[in-house]
């Protein structure tokens, strides 16, 4: 059975479609891509459509990561489809959560923080790159590159 991981955040152009890519980058180079299904979204549907923002495409394409998704919005089924659902920030932390108590008990998925399993930085919440420059971006891929080694390294021990 694949396991489903939702990386979140708020309009799903800059930091979650980063971390999905980065998450497959991954999963490809380590040969366990049909193991998982992989998604983004936003707590925010403003970008709904839209590719992830230009800067955060070439900062990952620099490092060799593509990110293919298409920004959308959290929906209620996510609570329930997704095994984990990982968020960039506290904002977005209280919003799934609140989403999944509106849910009720069809709510299964696991929410967490994406820095929860950060094991070079010392950071709660990752930084949104949008109004600032090229180094923020990099900074979110440092950051996300980081985490997503670590939770993939967490669940692949889990079997």
């Amino acid at each position: 059975m694949k396991k489903k991981i939702l990386f979140v955040c708020l309009g799903n152009i800059c930091r979650s479609p980063a971390a999905e890519g980065v998450f497959l980058d991954l999963l490809i180079k380590r040969g366990l891509a049909d193991q998982f299904v992989v998604d983004s979204a936003g707590t925010g549907g403003w970008h709904v459509g839209r590719p992830a923002d230009r800067r955060m495409q070439a900062a990952a394409n620099r490092r060799g990561i593509q990110l293919p998704s298409r920004a959308r919005q959290i929906r209620l089924d996510d609570l329930s489809d997704f095994d984990l659902i990982v968020t960039m920030d506290d904002a977005n932390l209280l919003d799934v959560q609140n989403l999944a108590h509106e849910t009720g008990s069809s709510a299964t998925a696991s929410i967490k923080p994406i820095l929860s399993f950060a094991k070079r930085f010392n950071y709660t919440e990752v930084p949104d790159p949008y109004y600032g420059g090229e180094s923020g971006f990099e900074h979110v891929l440092d950051l996300l590159e980081d985490s997503c080694s670590a939770l993939l390294d967490e669940l692949t021990v889990e079997g």
